[in-house]
């Protein structure tokens, strides 16, 4: 290995402790709070000026001009309280009862690292600007809210998502929930039943009529939660259908808008003496990397440089990349 490339090598000890360390902060979605002073800290420490925008994200520079944004989020999705993380040889996991939290501390504890080991060695490097965000898991709330007046830089790269360190997402899908509230009719189920109108049948008739999984290669449709009624002997009044569904192709996202719109007409003319609101809206768009984009060309080559091979793969989720 050429002396300059064992020279820049990251401290692994370290890497595995400060990921440790920040697994334990509990950080649910709109909890972050502690995780992100332990970050303002640590950032300060390097030397970095760090700022906050009015949402509680945090933005931390070296002044330098046109920096590359490195970014990732402070939240980790339930159950994430009390994390204990376990290092078993070269695998880290947690210790049954919650997450581990990698998503997305992983790329937060990369990101920390390489600050560190560049600055650490006095390493020539470009203008340094990293941006961690609240609220992904909840919807990208934290980067759709985060000041862009703070940021520097014009173009990032966002440490999340699975698979090796060579894998580049070349694309995310559009994602679209949708939320369905029904209004049936109450009635005691022993002794008047027919005065009754069920909105978990209404639920029912509307699931069965919908797609279910995956449609093909680039979407998938999904009823994620049913919540209704009250007690066990009364015809229930009330039920929420909530789901989503998800694709790169913007034809299919058409089709699967107009589908649910219809099966809500065709359901609702079923159940005359009943109501049902359905509300769609899209969390967040689809995006395609271009593989001959400088911004792309520039990871791939800093990836290489590593010794890895890069590798463009399209994903079924969503990044604050998506914002």
């Amino acid at each position: 290995m050429p002396a300059n490339r064992r020279k820049h090598m990251i401290n692994r000890d370290r890497l595995v402790k400060t990921f440790c360390d920040l697994v334990r902060i509990d950080s649910p979605s709109g909890e972050e709070e502690a995780v992100a002073q332990e970050l303002i800290k640590r950032l300060e420490g390097m030397g970095l000026n760090v700022q906050r925008d009015d949402y509680g994200n945090l933005v931390a520079n070296d002044g330098g001009d046109n920096p590359i944004t490195l970014s990732a989020h402070m939240d980790t999705v339930e159950p994430g309280r009390g994390i204990q993380p376990l290092v078993e040889r070269d695998r880290i996991v947690s210790d049954g009862t919650t997450i581990l939290g990698g998503d997305c501390k992983a790329g937060v504890a990369a990101i920390l690292e390489a600050l560190e080991s560049v600055l650490e060695d006095d390493t020539p490097h470009g203008a340094i600007e990293v941006a961690f965000t609240r609220e992904e898991e909840i919807g990208l709330v934290g980067a759709r809210n985060l000041d862009l007046s703070l940021l520097k830089g014009k173009e990032a790269v966002v440490f999340d998502g699975e698979g090796p360190p060579s894998q580049i997402t070349s694309s995310s899908p559009t994602y679209i929930g949708f939320d369905i509230e029904i209004t049936g009719r109450a009635a005691h189920a022993g002794a008047e039943p027919e005065k009754g109108i069920s909105a978990i049948r209404i639920a029912a008739e509307l699931i069965t009529r919908f797609p279910q999984g995956r449609l093909d290669d680039e979407t998938t449709f999904n009823v994620g939660t049913i919540e209704g009624g009250s007690v066990r002997n009364t015809v229930p009044e009330n039920t929420t259908v909530v789901g989503e569904f998800r694709s790169r192709n913007l034809e299919s996202l058409d089709g699967l808008t107009l589908q649910v719109n219809e099966v809500v007409d065709e359901v609702r003319k079923l159940f005359p003496g009943a109501e049902i609101e359905s509300h769609l809206h899209t969390e967040f768009e689809t995006y395609t990397l271009d593989d001959t984009d400088p911004a792309t060309q520039r990871v791939k080559a800093a990836l290489t440089e590593l010794g890895l091979t890069p590798e463009m793969h399209p994903s079924g989720g969503g990044t604050d990349g998506n914002v």
